[in-house]
């Protein structure tokens, strides 16, 4: 970083002085660079910078050679359609400062990839530009990338079992594998809406800080739950310090995000603490030559913030009265701009921001002896931690925010047991009326639990059942009994539906889609079930939703991977960003004697 910091204030002085390192005196066509007239400008710079004249120096001859060789890349990229690509490769695989490929843009990703391999001995690899994955079956050009693109590999597999082949390509496939996994498990779960009987199929229900649902539109739940359950899973990842696994499950969060309307991304904070996560990986990976993308996230996780906790945190502290568990958020976001600043060479800004960043970490940084008072009162480590920064190092304070807190979550699982139990008495209501229990279960959830209008829904159900019975051929005719049975509905459904329209078909499948395609009457014979409990057991067919054993051990991998705490992505122990502090103020303290 120190390099690159270097580089940026020469930059900016060769701006200034509009010099041209690229061209004579400092460089002559198949001579190389004069060494005298380069030797007296590192001088003069060198004490313009307060830096050795050697750094100075290197740092001049590497800004030539980069400016020279992209000057070069341009005139072949004109003449020929071969265009030169800055490859971000990880610190074990680098062979110099700058590595280098030239390709043609209208080629796969895939064939990019296996050059790599050949040059730089990676195998398992994505390609990332601008914090997304290349695929790997499409053309460069189709996927944004050009001239003097920026991009970013990452390994897929660990470089010390490239020897043993077996074992790699195990790792690969299991990883692949994972991913598929989590994403068909969240998949499952944001199909279910909770018309199911939830005694024995679990599903997602997004609510508010309070534990209320909030009502989405299907196609913005399905990607919200999808890309909150990458996120959780990348988050897991971080904490195991797998940050290449990481970044990819983040990605893949960050493109189902996209799915979701703005409206509710701004009044949420999970997209902003999203990007913050995800260059956070870039930090770990060592990957912050990529600062465009990094800048451009770390701004809208800023501005995100801003919108969802307010400009003074006021939203925030009306929501949670109180906002010091926030704080980490943006002691994290601080921490990160500065860094970019450094890498830039905007030590002003970099000093600007740091100087937050250790106001924020003086009061975040908790007493370990208070930590430890609440632990004995049998609190866990985690509610310690954030009930002192919630009540700002007040021991007396946190004890009984921590005791309130916990309060208020058993009361919302204790309202959520009876939720479920009256829900499940309900449906058993419905069924000993004769009804399916899986017919029950979505009239509840078209009524919105209220039973009477289930028990209405049902019998309309039934009517137009009845009616189909007596009068078929008519308004339900084949005809249009055929069109309905084309987009997907039963055919006695369809005739009842059609019954019910007066034959209108484009109405009757509304009324259909209304009632998840669910028009049954009432058993003719008693009903087969045992008398239901909560724990009995459905003889009714599956439904759609809940069907194999295969898709319940996947709902219940990805369930594990779903934090218990509301809160637990602002439990950080800040050991990461103290020991990033620490790096920031030693670069930092170079220049610092001539600004004082």
């Amino acid at each position: 970083m120190a390099e690159q910091n270097t580089e940026a204030k020469l930059k900016n002085l060769l701006k200034q002085e509009k010099i041209q390192l690229w061209n004579p005196p400092y460089t002559v066509e198949d001579e190389g660079l004069e060494p005298q007239h380069v030797q007296e400008l590192a001088e003069r710079f060198a004490a313009l910078l307060f830096l050795p004249v050697s750094e100075v120096g290197g740092a001049l001859e590497s800004i030539r050679v980069q400016t020279v060789k992209r000057s070069k890349g341009n005139q072949t990229y004109r003449e020929t359609n071969v265009a030169t690509l800055e490859l971000l490769l990880p610190r074990s695989s680098r062979k110099s400062k700058k590595n280098y490929l030239e390709t043609r843009l209208d080629v796969c990703v895939q064939e990019v990839v296996d050059r790599i391999d050949q040059e730089f001995g990676l195998r398992h690899i994505k390609l990332i530009l601008n914090g997304r994955t290349l695929s790997p079956h499409e053309r460069l050009d189709e996927q944004g990338v050009k001239n003097h693109s920026k991009v970013m590999v990452l390994k897929v597999s660990d470089a010390e079992l490239k020897q043993l082949m077996s074992e790699e390509e195990q790792r690969r496939n299991q990883q692949s594998e994972n991913l598929q996994r989590t994403q068909k498990g969240f998949q499952i779960l944001s199909e279910r809406d909770g018309s199911e009987d939830s005694s024995n199929v679990p599903f997602l229900e997004i609510a508010d800080q309070k534990g209320n649902p909030l009502k989405i539109p299907h196609r913005e739940r399905k990607a919200l739950i999808l890309a909150m359950g990458f996120h959780e899973k990348g988050r897991s990842l971080m904490k195991r310090k797998q940050y290449d696994d990481a970044l990819c499950h983040l990605l893949q969060a960050d493109q189902q995000f996209s799915v979701c309307g703005s409206a509710l991304l701004s009044s949420v904070d999970n997209f902003s603490v999203l990007q913050l996560d995800i260059v956070w990986c870039y930090r770990a990976l060592e990957a912050l030559a990529c600062l465009e993308d990094g800048r451009s996230r770390l701004q809208q996780a800023e501005d995100g913030f801003l919108r969802c906790y307010g400009a003074r945190q006021e939203r925030l502290l009306m929501i949670k009265g109180n906002t010091g568990r926030e704080e980490v958020l943006f002691l994290r976001l601080y921490l990160l701009q500065s860094l970019l600043s450094y890498i830039e060479g905007n030590d002003i800004q970099a000093r600007h921001q740091l100087t937050k960043v250790e106001s924020l970490f003086s009061h975040l940084c908790l007493d370990s002896e208070k930590m430890a008072q609440l632990m004995a009162l049998g609190f866990s480590e985690r509610e310690a931690r954030l009930g002192l920064r919630a009540c700002q190092g007040d021991l007396p304070e946190a004890a009984i925010h921590i005791s309130t807190r916990r309060q208020e979550r058993e009361e919302l699982k204790q309202r959520e047991r009876q939720k479920r139990s009256r829900r499940t008495e309900d449906i058993s209501a419905l069924a000993e009326l004769g009804y399916s229990r899986r017919d029950a279960a979505r009239a509840l959830h078209r009524a919105d639990g209220d039973v009477n209008k289930a028990c209405e829904i049902l019998q309309d159900a039934s009517q137009a059942a009845q009616a189909t019975n007596d009068s078929r051929g008519g308004v339900a005719s084949p005809e249009k009994v055929e069109q309905l049975l084309y987009l997907g509905f039963e055919r006695d459904a369809s005739e009842a539906a059609l019954t019910l329209m007066d034959g209108d078909v484009q109405s009757a499948a509304q009324f259909l889609l209304d009632n998840q395609g669910v028009l049954s009457p009432p058993s003719s014979s008693p009903s087969t079930e045992e008398p239901s409990t909560s724990s009995s057991t459905s003889t009714e067919e599956p439904s759609t939703s809940s069907s194999t054993i295969e898709d319940e051990e996947l709902v219940s991998e990805v369930l594990e991977d779903l934090s218990r705490h509301e809160e637990d992505y602002l439990d950080l122990t800040l050991e990461e960003e103290s020991e990033l502090i620490n790096t920031m103020k030693t670069f930092l303290s170079r220049g610092a004697a001539h600004t004082m």
